[in-house]
């Protein structure tokens, strides 16, 4: 049985072929999320056929939580949910439709990016808002980035005894940020709400807000809802506070050279990451402690300096890095750096960043949503009617 995988995302779709059980997938590629699906599809599977279809959707809301076929009605639901998260499921929308054209046979599957937080606690679900409102309105925190956070948390277990505390919070920094605290494979908090704009401060968005930043913008500087939900999504976070980019790899060597904005922009993110890390080291702290802190995503596993930032003087609950290890790329080129910055885990995808008198554990775990697709995929085919 051979899948192909689609990972629409904000700004690029990643596309991987794969073999039911296979280790590794037979082929990768990366496409603007712009691009035309049967212009990019044609040449990405050169004439070879596949027996399923699975996307990953950013938001399922509360009636799409587990993976499920794609039929009208789930592709109702989803596009329901634009409004949510308007940069990603319209990019999902029109994969499906367009593979759906491509190859009308071919039976298509949805994950939801929603889905890994769809159990937590009640109140970490709540808004302090009138309940009758918020149960006529859906209004609800909903969490995003679930493949990526269950990505590095079944890498981390993998390495663990049967029995052995799983208390671990996971740090998704990329295009978007977010953190989850995570309890014996259930996330019990994230740091995302209702739509993927809050929380962390990100690549063009501002996470967490005070709504009345909104309300006088729109109330006393006449900004369009339109306006201010295109500035929320695509001007704000790092691009809007350094007046030049939201790419981390760029802003870094500009506050090397003095830049004054890029400088302001990445102690912000610093800033934010801590206290939300801060917030979760409490609250697993009640719980009896903290076995592992994880770094995933672009900017987590190639920028060293942010992770170094993030944890700076944190030895006070047990964080300590390894001076050379904290330093390294993580990347896969960089995977076989030294077998002394690289404990057994590096097998499993995770690169060890801790000294080895640390009380809690800090990995780079390699994020691998692809491969959660298929295998989400070839389990729900599989299963008996």
């Amino acid at each position: 049985m051979i899948l192909l995988g689609v990972n629409t995302g904000s700004s690029s779709v990643r596309l991987a072929l794969w073999e039911a059980r296979g280790d590794r997938p037979l082929a990768l590629a990366r496409v603007p999320a712009t691009s035309d699906p049967a212009a990019a599809l044609s040449p990405f599977l050169e004439g070879r056929s596949v027996d399923a279809i699975v996307h990953r959707v950013v938001h399922g809301g509360s009636a799409l939580v587990d993976p499920c076929r794609i039929d009208d009605a789930v592709r109702a639901e989803i596009a329901r949910l634009v409004p949510l998260a308007p940069l990603h499921n319209p990019r999902a929308l029109t994969w499906i439709d367009g593979c759906r054209a491509a190859l009308p046979t071919t039976p298509q599957i949805a994950v939801f990016d929603t889905a890994f937080f769809a159990r937590l606690p009640e109140v970490a679900t709540l808004y302090a808002l009138p309940r009758a409102l918020t149960r006529r309105a859906g209004l609800r925190r909903y969490g995003f980035h679930g493949l990526a956070h269950r990505s590095m948390w079944e890498a981390w277990r993998r390495t663990r005894a049967r029995g052995d505390s799983d208390r671990v919070i996971t740090i998704q920094l990329g295009g978007g940020c977010s953190m989850a605290a995570i309890v014996d494979g259930r996330a019990i908090e994230t740091s995302m709400g209702m739509t993927p704009l809050g929380g962390l401060m990100m690549q063009t968005r501002p996470g967490d807000l005070d709504p009345g930043v909104l309300l006088h913008l729109i109330n006393e500087c006449d900004v369009a809802p339109t306006e201010l939900a295109r500035m929320l999504a695509e001007e704000s976070g790092l691009r809007g506070v350094s007046g030049r980019t939201g790419e981390v790899r760029e802003l870094l060597p500009l506050e090397a050279a003095g830049d004054e904005d890029a400088r302001r922009a990445l102690a912000l993110y610093v800033h934010r990451a801590r206290a939300q890390l801060g917030a979760f080291l409490v609250q697993l702290g009640a719980l009896g402690g903290v076995d592992a802190i994880l770094f995933g995503g672009g900017v987590g596993e190639h920028e060293p300096q942010i992770r170094a930032r993030i944890l700076a003087g944190m030895e006070w609950c047990g964080v300590r890095l390894d001076a050379r290890a904290s330093q390294i790329d993580a990347g896969a080129s960089q995977i076989d750096a030294g077998a002394s910055q690289i404990d057994a885990g590096a097998s499993q995808g995770l690169v060890r960043l801790h000294h080895e008198a640390s009380r809690v554990a800090v990995y780079v775990a390699a994020v691998d949503e692809e491969r959660l697709l298929r295998d989400d995929a070839v389990l729900l085919l599989e299963r008996k009617p």
